[in-house]
């Protein structure tokens, strides 16, 4: 029996993300929790809002969310990133997680969030 999903349905998982996303920040270790992202483990950070974010069909099927790139980002403390959250600082929650290449980042210099994309595949 085939699987399907709406395009609508992937959407809304999606723009949860989209419209509640109000920070982006480089973390030094893998965050389970809010205060982890936000501060235990924060490097840099970023204000995000709707339009950083741009929905597509994804690459191979389903759909996808791609972040846009931040450049000229403070960088408050000295570490090497490996991770990057997404939160909503509103309602103190931790949205998403990924990991990125590992960058030694030194407090007072800026760094660069490179675009990236946030994908749910179709079901298989």
């Amino acid at each position: 029996m085939a699987k399907t999903v709406h395009d609508d349905v992937l959407d809304g998982a999606l723009n949860i993300v989209k419209n509640n996303c109000t920070r982006m920040v480089a973390c030094s270790a893998q965050p389970t929790t809010y205060t982890e992202a936000n501060a235990t483990y924060a490097l840099a950070d970023v204000t995000m809002a709707s339009g950083d974010f741009t929905a597509a069909n994804g690459d191979t099927s389903g759909r996808k969310l791609t972040t846009a790139q931040k450049s000229g980002v403070t960088v408050d403390n000295s570490g090497t990133a490996n991770h990057v959250a997404l939160l909503d600082v509103t309602n103190s929650k931790l949205l998403y997680v990924t990991t990125c290449v590992s960058q030694a980042l030194t407090a007072g210099n800026t760094m660069t969030f490179n675009a990236w994309d946030l994908e749910i595949a179709d079901p298989s």
